[in-house]
């Protein structure tokens, strides 16, 4: 359950998502899937195209009177850009020769997927490339996501995200925050750059604004946090069924994301083994016991299953690549030196993926929960669930 596509091109008529298979009897509302959606286009930073966009879904199939029918949902949120680009990014043949009136853009931008783009599809013109390339995109994924989000919130799960870099300005990543969560969340969500700590988020603001006088862009390093996650998500048995492995393929294939860990990550190269490996504790209950751990280093996972401390996981957002003053580069047509073509684009789009990564984990997620609880209805799922919950508080 949970397998999805999406399709449509930056300035086509718009961008859509079908979920194959969403089990019957979840609550799903329009007004749900915009929040998500007027959330990924906030941030400090943004280029121009958010000020033309206003995001909002149309459900066009699967649901019923708020409910899911088991069928698959389509979702489309149309570009209102599009209207602005109809005849070069016409769908019908160019009978008007709109398209030989424009040129063609054959300066690739390094850092994009330009270059390799034109090269293995045999292409002219890079805009065939850059439509689909473009982050645009991820407005469908983000949609994708607020379905998985609803779907996952009937079995405690709350995934949340932060930036704790924006350039070399760093905040404290959660394994180091002593402040109440749900205050500092809500400090994150009212913040334009998604960082909690407001002093360094001013510092942030700053660095964006002085990169930005001078023809730069900016990256940044976001966490994503998942809490109350079941235990035995995921599986050692099989390497493509590691489900912190999954979850890095879906996080890595975000527009700009350039690396990833979980818990400690790298650091625990510089540790010795029993600095690194989080202790296990037994408590005993009225109506059975748990393990726990104090510490969770390993980020939620051990053996490529979830093994019920929330997740974290950090992952790295490359500078947005097309530049005020473009980098060096070389035209397609008559291969000489020149700078790279320019498009309209964000400074710092590292806020706005923090939601798309919400996004993104939570489809895996709920992918993984249907995967180990697997029915066709809410209920039968939930009874799976819970006769699951009491298999482990009684171990």
């Amino acid at each position: 359950m949970f397998d999805y596509f999406t399709a449509g091109e930056s300035h086509g008529p718009a961008v859509l998502a079908i979920i194959k298979d969403v089990p019957s009897g979840l609550s799903i509302r329009s007004e749900m899937i915009n929040k998500e959606l007027i959330r990924r286009q906030q941030g400090y930073g943004r280029g121009g195209r958010m000020e033309i966009e206003e995001d909002r879904v149309q459900i066009k199939s699967g649901v019923r009177h708020g409910l899911t029918l088991g069928s698959p949902i389509t979702l489309i949120i149309k570009n209102k850009d599009w209207q602005n680009w109809q005849e070069i990014m016409s769908i019908e043949p160019d009978k008007k020769k709109v398209q030989s009136q424009q040129k063609n853009m054959t300066i690739p931008r390094p850092g994009h997927a330009d270059l390799p783009g034109v090269l293995k599809y045999n292409f002219k013109d890079i805009r065939n490339v850059l439509e689909r390339s473009s982050a645009r995109e991820t407005a469908a994924r983000t949609a994708v996501g607020a379905v998985c989000k609803q779907f996952l919130k009937q079995f405690g799960y709350d995934i949340k995200s932060h930036v704790v870099q924006i350039g070399d300005v760093k905040t404290a990543n959660y394994s180091d925050l002593d402040n109440d969560m749900d205050s500092y969340f809500k400090r994150v969500e009212n913040s334009q750059l998604r960082c909690g700590d407001q002093k360094k988020g001013k510092k942030m603001r700053e660095l964006i604004d002085r990169w930005r006088t001078n023809g730069d862009s900016v990256g940044g390093v976001i966490e994503i946090l998942v809490f109350g996650v079941t235990v035995g998500l995921g599986s050692h048995v099989h390497w493509d069924e590691k489900l912190d492995a999954k979850l890095s393929r879906a996080l890595m294939s975000i527009q700009a994301i350039k690396g990833i860990e979980f818990g400690a990550g790298f650091k625990m190269a510089s540790l010795p083994g029993s600095k690194v490996h989080d202790k296990i504790y037994y408590q005993k209950e009225k109506t059975g016991g748990r393990f726990y751990r104090k510490t969770n280093r390993a980020g939620g996972f051990e053996g490529g299953i979830t093994n019920g401390q929330p997740l974290i996981m950090r992952i790295v957002m490359k500078p947005i690549p097309t530049l005020k003053n473009p980098l060096h580069s070389v035209d397609l047509d008559n291969k000489k030196e020149c700078f790279a073509s320019k498009e309209r684009a964000d400074v710092c789009a590292v806020p706005a993926a923090s939601i798309v990564g919400e996004g993104v984990v939570a489809s895996i997620l709920a992918k993984a929960f249907t995967d180990k609880f697997g029915g066709d209805s809410m209920k039968e799922i939930t009874n799976n669930y819970e006769g699951y919950q009491r298999y482990i508080q009684n171990y």
